[in-house]
Protein backbone atom coordinates (compact mmCIF):
# COMPACT_ATOMS: atom_id res chain seq x y z
CA UNK A 1 0.00 0.00 0.00
CA UNK A 2 2.55 2.63 -1.07
CA UNK A 3 2.36 5.57 -3.97
CA UNK A 4 0.03 8.00 -5.32
CA UNK A 5 -0.87 8.46 -9.11
CA UNK A 6 2.52 10.55 -9.65
CA UNK A 7 4.23 7.85 -8.10
CA UNK A 8 3.38 5.58 -10.24
CA UNK A 9 3.99 7.49 -13.45
CA UNK A 10 7.56 8.42 -12.55
CA UNK A 11 8.22 4.79 -12.16
CA UNK A 12 6.86 3.67 -14.92
CA UNK A 13 8.44 6.26 -17.34
CA UNK A 14 11.87 5.35 -15.66
CA UNK A 15 11.29 1.64 -16.58
CA UNK A 16 10.53 2.66 -19.77
CA UNK A 17 13.39 4.86 -20.64
CA UNK A 18 15.55 2.83 -18.90
CA UNK A 19 16.61 0.89 -21.96
CA UNK A 20 16.10 -2.25 -21.18
CA UNK A 21 15.62 -4.90 -24.05
CA UNK A 22 12.36 -6.12 -24.63
CA UNK A 23 10.99 -8.83 -22.78
CA UNK A 24 14.35 -9.51 -22.08
CA UNK A 25 13.76 -9.94 -19.12
CA UNK A 26 9.96 -9.80 -19.19
CA UNK A 27 9.35 -6.48 -16.62
CA UNK A 28 6.10 -6.63 -14.92
CA UNK A 29 5.08 -3.94 -12.15
CA UNK A 30 2.19 -4.75 -10.19
CA UNK A 31 0.56 -1.29 -8.63
CA UNK A 32 -2.26 -0.77 -5.73
CA UNK A 33 -5.26 -1.29 -7.94
CA UNK A 34 -6.11 2.47 -7.86
CA UNK A 35 -2.91 3.18 -9.98
CA UNK A 36 -3.63 0.36 -12.49
CA UNK A 37 -4.70 3.10 -14.81
CA UNK A 38 -2.03 5.22 -14.60
CA UNK A 39 0.01 2.47 -15.32
CA UNK A 40 -1.78 1.48 -18.19
CA UNK A 41 -1.25 4.76 -19.68
CA UNK A 42 2.02 5.14 -19.73
CA UNK A 43 3.25 1.12 -20.87
CA UNK A 44 0.11 0.78 -23.61
CA UNK A 45 2.31 0.80 -25.97
CA UNK A 46 5.62 -0.59 -24.75
CA UNK A 47 6.66 -4.55 -23.84
CA UNK A 48 6.17 -3.02 -19.88
CA UNK A 49 3.39 -5.94 -18.73
CA UNK A 50 1.27 -5.03 -15.26
CA UNK A 51 -0.89 -6.66 -13.38
CA UNK A 52 -3.00 -6.97 -9.80
CA UNK A 53 -2.02 -7.71 -6.36
CA UNK A 54 -4.89 -9.12 -5.47
CA UNK A 55 -8.30 -10.65 -6.46
CA UNK A 56 -11.64 -12.41 -5.11
CA UNK A 57 -12.97 -15.82 -6.37
CA UNK A 58 -16.16 -14.50 -7.22
CA UNK A 59 -16.69 -13.46 -11.13
CA UNK A 60 -19.39 -10.72 -9.41
CA UNK A 61 -21.65 -9.93 -6.70
CA UNK A 62 -22.18 -8.12 -3.43
CA UNK A 63 -18.47 -8.15 -1.78
CA UNK A 64 -18.07 -4.71 -1.08
CA UNK A 65 -14.28 -3.78 -1.59
CA UNK A 66 -13.25 -6.76 -3.73
CA UNK A 67 -11.80 -7.11 -7.09
CA UNK A 68 -13.05 -9.45 -9.74
CA UNK A 69 -10.50 -10.79 -12.53
CA UNK A 70 -12.49 -9.44 -14.80
CA UNK A 71 -12.28 -6.19 -13.56
CA UNK A 72 -7.97 -6.71 -13.86
CA UNK A 73 -8.10 -7.40 -17.25
CA UNK A 74 -10.69 -4.92 -17.95
CA UNK A 75 -7.62 -2.52 -16.93
CA UNK A 76 -5.01 -4.09 -19.22
CA UNK A 77 -3.82 -6.54 -16.65
CA UNK A 78 -1.74 -9.94 -17.81
CA UNK A 79 -0.71 -11.35 -14.43
CA UNK A 80 -1.69 -10.96 -10.76
CA UNK A 81 -0.50 -11.97 -7.22
CA UNK A 82 -1.80 -14.33 -5.03
CA UNK A 83 -1.05 -15.97 -1.69
CA UNK A 84 1.50 -13.14 -0.83
CA UNK A 85 2.68 -13.37 2.85
CA UNK A 86 0.75 -10.20 3.69
CA UNK A 87 -2.50 -12.20 2.50
CA UNK A 88 -1.79 -14.61 4.37
CA UNK A 89 -0.78 -13.62 7.92
CA UNK A 90 -2.66 -10.42 7.85
CA UNK A 91 -5.93 -11.46 6.36
CA UNK A 92 -5.61 -15.00 7.20
CA UNK A 93 -6.02 -16.20 3.73
CA UNK A 94 -5.89 -20.20 3.63
CA UNK A 95 -4.63 -22.81 1.39
CA UNK A 96 -8.14 -23.31 0.01
CA UNK A 97 -9.07 -19.53 -0.58
CA UNK A 98 -5.79 -19.32 -2.37
CA UNK A 99 -6.89 -22.10 -4.74
CA UNK A 100 -9.55 -20.77 -5.41
CA UNK A 101 -8.24 -17.12 -6.62
CA UNK A 102 -6.02 -19.50 -8.74
CA UNK A 103 -8.89 -20.83 -10.11
CA UNK A 104 -10.75 -17.38 -10.47
CA UNK A 105 -7.35 -15.45 -12.33
CA UNK A 106 -7.50 -18.49 -14.79
CA UNK A 107 -10.68 -18.67 -15.64
CA UNK A 108 -10.33 -14.84 -16.18
CA UNK A 109 -7.51 -15.34 -18.62
CA UNK A 110 -4.95 -14.16 -15.71
CA UNK A 111 -1.39 -15.61 -15.05
CA UNK A 112 -1.20 -16.26 -11.52
CA UNK A 113 1.78 -15.73 -9.45
CA UNK A 114 1.67 -17.45 -6.67
CA UNK A 115 3.52 -16.80 -3.19
CA UNK A 116 4.68 -19.69 -1.26
CA UNK A 117 7.26 -19.23 1.75
CA UNK A 118 7.83 -19.89 5.55
CA UNK A 119 7.72 -17.81 8.65
CA UNK A 120 10.75 -17.58 10.55
CA UNK A 121 9.57 -19.71 13.41
CA UNK A 122 8.78 -22.39 10.80
CA UNK A 123 12.19 -22.20 9.73
CA UNK A 124 13.85 -22.15 12.80
CA UNK A 125 11.98 -26.01 13.50
CA UNK A 126 13.33 -27.15 10.31
CA UNK A 127 9.93 -26.98 8.65
CA UNK A 128 10.73 -25.07 5.33
CA UNK A 129 10.26 -28.04 3.26
CA UNK A 130 6.82 -29.42 4.54
CA UNK A 131 5.43 -25.64 5.08
CA UNK A 132 5.96 -25.44 0.84
CA UNK A 133 4.72 -29.25 0.79
CA UNK A 134 1.68 -27.68 1.88
CA UNK A 135 1.50 -24.85 0.22
CA UNK A 136 2.11 -25.92 -3.03
CA UNK A 137 0.01 -29.66 -2.97
CA UNK A 138 -3.17 -27.40 -3.32
CA UNK A 139 -1.52 -25.23 -5.68
CA UNK A 140 0.43 -27.71 -8.09
CA UNK A 141 -2.67 -29.99 -9.52
CA UNK A 142 -4.21 -26.36 -11.33
CA UNK A 143 -1.16 -26.73 -13.91
CA UNK A 144 -2.35 -27.65 -17.18
CA UNK A 145 -1.07 -30.63 -18.54
CA UNK A 146 -2.19 -30.15 -21.72
CA UNK A 147 -0.29 -27.03 -22.15
CA UNK A 148 3.27 -26.84 -23.73
CA UNK A 149 3.69 -23.90 -20.94
CA UNK A 150 2.48 -23.69 -17.51
CA UNK A 151 0.03 -21.91 -16.71
CA UNK A 152 1.29 -20.30 -13.61
CA UNK A 153 4.43 -18.58 -11.65
CA UNK A 154 5.66 -19.85 -8.56
CA UNK A 155 7.15 -17.15 -6.65
CA UNK A 156 9.37 -18.26 -3.27
CA UNK A 157 9.06 -15.90 -0.55
CA UNK A 158 10.53 -16.03 2.80
CA UNK A 159 8.87 -14.55 5.36
CA UNK A 160 11.40 -13.82 7.52
CA UNK A 161 13.21 -11.94 4.98
CA UNK A 162 10.76 -9.40 3.90
CA UNK A 163 11.23 -6.47 4.66
CA UNK A 164 13.56 -7.48 7.23
CA UNK A 165 16.60 -6.73 5.49
CA UNK A 166 17.50 -10.06 5.73
CA UNK A 167 17.76 -12.16 2.53
CA UNK A 168 18.20 -16.15 1.76
CA UNK A 169 21.99 -16.74 0.79
CA UNK A 170 21.79 -17.91 -3.39
CA UNK A 171 22.77 -21.24 -2.34
CA UNK A 172 19.76 -21.63 0.32
CA UNK A 173 17.01 -19.81 -2.27
CA UNK A 174 18.30 -22.12 -4.99
CA UNK A 175 17.79 -25.32 -2.57
CA UNK A 176 14.40 -24.37 -2.20
CA UNK A 177 13.84 -23.58 -5.78
CA UNK A 178 15.40 -27.06 -6.37
CA UNK A 179 12.68 -28.68 -3.83
CA UNK A 180 10.25 -26.52 -5.65
CA UNK A 181 10.72 -27.98 -8.98
CA UNK A 182 11.14 -31.42 -7.60
CA UNK A 183 7.56 -31.37 -6.17
CA UNK A 184 6.25 -29.76 -9.64
CA UNK A 185 8.14 -32.95 -11.48
CA UNK A 186 5.89 -34.82 -9.71
CA UNK A 187 2.66 -33.56 -11.79
CA UNK A 188 4.78 -33.09 -15.00
CA UNK A 189 8.51 -33.45 -15.48
CA UNK A 190 8.41 -31.38 -18.70
CA UNK A 191 6.34 -28.53 -17.18
CA UNK A 192 8.59 -28.41 -13.90
CA UNK A 193 11.64 -27.32 -16.47
CA UNK A 194 9.81 -24.65 -17.74
CA UNK A 195 8.02 -23.55 -14.71
CA UNK A 196 9.14 -20.01 -13.96
CA UNK A 197 10.00 -19.61 -10.17
CA UNK A 198 10.64 -16.48 -8.97
CA UNK A 199 12.61 -15.54 -5.34
CA UNK A 200 11.23 -12.96 -3.42
CA UNK A 201 12.89 -11.75 0.14
CA UNK A 202 14.46 -8.32 -0.21
CA UNK A 203 15.96 -8.82 -3.13
CA UNK A 204 17.96 -5.59 -4.01
CA UNK A 205 20.64 -4.08 -6.68
CA UNK A 206 23.42 -5.68 -4.81
CA UNK A 207 22.40 -9.42 -4.53
CA UNK A 208 20.29 -10.05 -7.17
CA UNK A 209 22.99 -10.79 -9.41
CA UNK A 210 24.27 -13.10 -7.23
CA UNK A 211 20.63 -14.75 -6.92
CA UNK A 212 20.08 -14.81 -10.65
CA UNK A 213 23.09 -16.70 -10.98
CA UNK A 214 21.74 -19.67 -9.38
CA UNK A 215 20.27 -22.23 -11.95
CA UNK A 216 16.85 -23.13 -10.27
CA UNK A 217 16.16 -19.32 -9.87
CA UNK A 218 14.16 -17.35 -13.07
CA UNK A 219 13.76 -14.00 -12.04
CA UNK A 220 12.05 -12.10 -8.71
CA UNK A 221 9.57 -10.57 -7.10
CA UNK A 222 10.95 -7.67 -5.89
CA UNK A 223 9.70 -5.83 -2.66
CA UNK A 224 10.48 -2.52 -1.26
CA UNK A 225 13.49 -2.36 -3.91
CA UNK A 226 10.84 -1.66 -6.42
CA UNK A 227 9.80 1.62 -5.07
CA UNK A 228 12.84 3.30 -5.92
CA UNK A 229 13.36 3.38 -9.65
CA UNK A 230 17.19 2.91 -9.64
CA UNK A 231 17.68 0.30 -7.49
CA UNK A 232 14.58 -1.77 -9.50
CA UNK A 233 16.21 -1.03 -12.76
CA UNK A 234 19.59 -2.32 -11.20
CA UNK A 235 17.36 -5.37 -10.58
CA UNK A 236 16.30 -5.54 -13.69
CA UNK A 237 19.69 -5.18 -15.42
CA UNK A 238 21.23 -7.52 -13.63
CA UNK A 239 18.20 -10.11 -14.48
CA UNK A 240 18.74 -8.94 -18.60
CA UNK A 241 22.82 -9.88 -17.98
CA UNK A 242 21.83 -13.30 -16.29
CA UNK A 243 19.43 -14.20 -19.15
CA UNK A 244 16.58 -14.66 -16.98
CA UNK A 245 12.89 -14.15 -16.95
CA UNK A 246 11.71 -11.81 -15.10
Amino acid sequence: MNGLSGDAVHLTQAILHAGLEPMRPEVVIFPPFTLLHAVSQEAKSSALRWGGQNLFWEVSGAYTGEISGAMLRDMGCRYVLIGHSERRQIFAESDAQIVQKIKAALLSGLIPVVCVGETEAERAQGLTDAVLRRQLEAVLPLLNLEASQPNLIIAYEPVWAIGTGLSASPEQAQAVHVFIRELAAAYSAQLARRLLLLYGGSVKGNNAAALFGQADIDGALVGGASLQAGEFIQICRAAESAGRGG
